[in-house]
């Protein structure tokens, strides 16, 4: 006995039980019932006119559309804040007392799709809808005036970004270092390096000998066409470390 004669048997014996022990308008319903259980409904189509949508492009694209309250005087510089229904990053942001009044918060925001900044102001107790962005890890490959090439060494993913992403810091780029990005939306927002980074010092004056009155620091230039204050004992040549936030110097690289 195959499953197909099994299957008409029990539809048999559902509808004629059905008949006997019930009207005609229940048997129906018994008939109904029956072929239901035989022959179960198609699941529900997830497909929209046609072609199935996903409601995101990525996982991470869910955590990019939440975002959440916090304070004017947490904003820091880096973050990215929504403001009349448009995407800001902030560039600057400042604390000043203005008197007796509250404390204000000035802050230059650049906008995320066109790329032009403005300044605003909050108040320190202000709600602001913060945003959460990605940070991905990339390795220098080259430089090309204000161009810099990077790839993902883990999915060899290659990225073309200006210079002037990593503002200032933009100077210590060179090949092979490790940089962070940050993404919204997989667009760059802004870049950072190393906060310390090992620097060639290509012209300096030569330590003085025989002098009590020794300056205790001296100006540098290194190979990136960078100054910077060095200790006096410092000479051409040598490699420095640099501390990339406020460029001073740190101490001699170890070999």
């Amino acid at each position: 006995m195959n499953a197909s004669f099994a299957s008409k048997r029990l539809s048999r014996a559902l509808l004629a039980a059905a008949a006997s022990s019930a009207p005609r308008s229940s048997a129906a319903a018994a008939t109904t019932a029956a072929s239901s259980l035989l022959h179960p409904p198609p699941p529900p189509s997830s497909e929209s006119d046609g072609a199935a949508r996903p409601l995101f492009h990525s996982p991470w694209s869910v955590l990019q559309q939440r975002g959440v309250k916090v304070r004017g005087s947490d904003v820091r510089p880096g973050n990215v804040v929504e403001r009349k229904g448009r995407l800001y990053e902030v560039v600057k942001a400042d604390h000043n007392q203005q008197g007796r009044g509250s404390a204000m918060i000035q802050v230059e925001l650049r906008d995320v799709e066109s790329g032009n900044k403005t300044n605003a102001r909050f108040n320190t107790d202000e709600s602001i809808e913060k945003v959460f962005v990605e940070e991905k890890s990339y390795t220098c490959m080259c430089t090309v005036a204000d161009e810099v090439a990077l790839i993902d060494l883990q999915t060899f993913e290659q990225v073309d970004v200006k210079r002037d992403l990593f503002g200032k810091a933009g100077v210590y780029l060179k090949e092979e270092m490790k940089v962070m990005l940050r993404l919204f939306d997989d667009r760059p927002l802004s870049g950072s390096v190393p906060k310390r980074v090992i620097c060639t010092v290509v012209d300096t004056p030569p330590p003085l000998k025989g002098v009590s009155a020794t300056p205790v620091e001296k100006r540098a230039l290194l190979d990136n066409g960078l100054t910077v204050k060095v200790p006096a004992f410092i000479e051409n040549g040598e490699a420095i470390l640099v501390n990339t936030e406020d460029d001073s110097y740190m101490s001699r690289a170890k070999e």
